[in-house]
């Protein structure tokens, strides 16, 4: 199936995983919506959604920078609305916006919780609800969140159960959708690394240059992103997609091409 002329929703996309996505269905010649916050360059994040929709353009795809705190749902709105004014419809949504705190219950601060469940459950929820209208009318129509398979195994739970649950919630919404929607033929699935990846978080807030050394890029997770909204929506839907499984089923397993520093030992990421 071609991307050509498709519109796709990109939370939290001016940089990172939601970028590399973003770039990856560009090069296909999407029409890309940005829906972010950032609007001034913070130097330990870096990009902002004019430069990702700058970089965006130069891929070969037509691109909409939205500011968009997912936390409020009038800025949501507002960016549905943008979308289908400037493209004229909605065939793609990919919840990627997402905030971590890998704290224990005592140590995680109320304001903390809130903002992980304002954003990674309240926010999925919310923008998901925008788009369904516009993704019955679109083109094999999809829903990804970028968020794990909910692995009962206890330890997942013991270190950080804020951060857990809101991911899980992210995944339920997937699969609650996917069943909602089936008869619209909207697909709604998950994708998760089996490595951590390459980000701002992963050097800012879990290992710093360690860990970003035993990491794979975000372009595997756009390449997997790539083949999963290219499946039929009618079919493929309630999956929990790891990256790797996701290659592995399109013939590709050689994965060294991903990797920051090529030949490192790898860091498995939570979840897994």
């Amino acid at each position: 199936m071609s991307f050509k002329n498709k519109t796709v929703i990109i939370t939290g996309a001016s940089r990172g995983i939601g970028k590399a996505i973003g770039l990856r269905l560009a090069r296909e010649g999407a029409n890309i919506v940005i829906a972010s916050k950032s609007v001034e360059e913070n130097p330990k994040l870096g990009g902002t959604i004019f430069s990702a929709a700058k970089e965006m353009e130069d891929a070969g795809g037509r691109a909409l920078a939205v500011q968009c705190d997912i936390r409020f749902e009038e800025q949501v709105q507002a960016v549905v609305d943008q979308a289908v004014s400037a493209f004229g419809g909605i065939d793609i949504l990919v919840n990627n916006a997402s905030a971590i705190n890998l704290t224990t219950t005592e140590k995680t601060e109320p304001k903390r919780f809130d903002l992980m469940y304002d954003i990674n459950v309240r926010g999925t929820f919310m923008v998901s609800r925008a788009c369904i209208p516009h993704l019955k009318n679109g083109s094999n129509p999809h829903i990804l969140n970028l968020s794990p398979p909910v692995n009962m195994d206890m330890k997942w739970f013991a270190n950080h159960l804020a951060y857990t649950i809101s991911k899980y919630n992210m995944s339920m919404i997937a699969l609650g959708l996917a069943e909602e929607l089936r008869k619209y033929k909207i697909a709604a699935n998950t994708l998760w690394p089996r490595t951590t990846i390459a980000t701002a978080a992963v050097k800012n807030l879990l290992g710093g240059d360690m860990l970003m050394n035993m990491s794979r890029t975000p372009d595997i997770i756009a390449d997997a992103a790539y083949y999963i909204l290219n499946k039929p929506s009618a079919s493929c839907t309630g999956n929990t997609f790891i990256d790797e499984q996701v290659l592995a089923n399109e013939g590709i397993t050689n994965l060294d091409m991903y990797s920051l520093i090529p030949g490192a030992k790898l860091y498995n990421d939570l979840f897994i």
